[in-house]
């Protein structure tokens, strides 16, 4: 089957820290671009960052740039989204997304080639 796994979800008090994982099955993830989106109770999804998938290049939106840190294991099939100085706005559920294209600011507007089904992170004292 194939699939995208995100793990690494959880409740956290402001300013800690976690990260996630998006965990590629029955493909590899070196030909992809993959993307992290978010959305937030009764509010939009947010492109929030992207990796490419030959040279490594980055995206980040300004709402995480500086905090979080995008990067992938190919060897692993696996890619990480480190999340540091979280706030209580960073509560959401975090998707990850495989696509063929480019990781450019405007990535979410390609088409996905697969999803996958969302890690909850919380972000509360």
């Amino acid at each position: 089957q194939l699939q995208l796994v995100e793990s690494g979800g959880g409740l956290v008090q402001p300013g800690g820290s976690l990260r996630l994982s998006c965990a590629a099955s029955g493909f590899t993830l070196d030909t992809y671009v993959i993307g992290w989106f978010r959305q937030a109770p009764g509010k939009e999804q947010e492109a929030i960052s992207c990796i490419d998938s030959s040279d490594g290049r980055t995206y980040y939106a300004d709402s995480v740039k500086g905090r979080f840190t995008n990067s992938r294991d190919n060897a692993k099939n696996i890619v990480y989204l480190q999340m540091n100085s979280l706030k209580p706005e960073d509560t959401a559920v975090y998707y990850c997304a495989a696509f063929r294209a480019m990781c450019v600011p405007s990535y979410s507007e390609y088409g996905v080639d697969y999803w996958g089904k969302g890690t909850l992170v919380s972000v509360s004292s």
